[in-house]
């Protein structure tokens, strides 16, 4: 898998993540901006900081830091696959 690949299966994941229940397309780009980030961090922890800043940065509402670890784990195994780490 190249690193096309991995973004789209990335931004799928991201399109089906709606953690302010206001329906999905309305994340486009936070999407874009959690994926851009996940080319650079490898720790689950760390990306669901990311995850957690963007989308409060966004829309002004905080997320349980669990819900964002979830997401990261789902993230992080599409780049460690497209990377043949795992």
């Amino acid at each position: 898998m190249d690193t096309v690949d991995m973004d789209k299966r990335a931004l799928r994941i991201m399109e089906g993540w709606d953690p302010f229940s206001v329906g999905t397309g309305e994340y486009n780009t936070e999407a874009n901006d959690v994926i851009d980030r996940l080319h650079d961090i490898d720790h689950p922890s760390d990306l669901a900081k990311a995850i957690q800043g963007i989308y409060e940065s966004s829309f002004k509402q905080w997320i349980p830091l669990e819900k964002c670890v979830e997401v990261s784990y789902k993230l992080l195994a599409v780049k460690y696959e497209a990377k043949h780490i795992i």
